[in-house]
């Protein structure tokens, strides 16, 4: 079993390059939401602070 996870750790590399990639991951698709959703999230941004601004908050 040991054996086996050697194999496994050589093949994957490095833990923290891996925990580097998947951070670039995650934020790569944080991004691509991000631009995708970009009216949307505007939109409901100044919906928000309107609504706050209009209650006198």
């Amino acid at each position: 079993m040991k054996r086996i996870r050697t194999k496994i750790a050589v093949l994957l590399g490095n833990k923290k390059g891996m925990e580097m990639v998947q951070v670039a991951i995650l934020v790569a698709i944080a991004v691509a939401v991000g631009i995708i959703f970009k009216s949307s999230i505007v939109d409901f941004v100044n919906r928000v602070f309107g609504n706050l601004d209009a209650a006198g908050f």
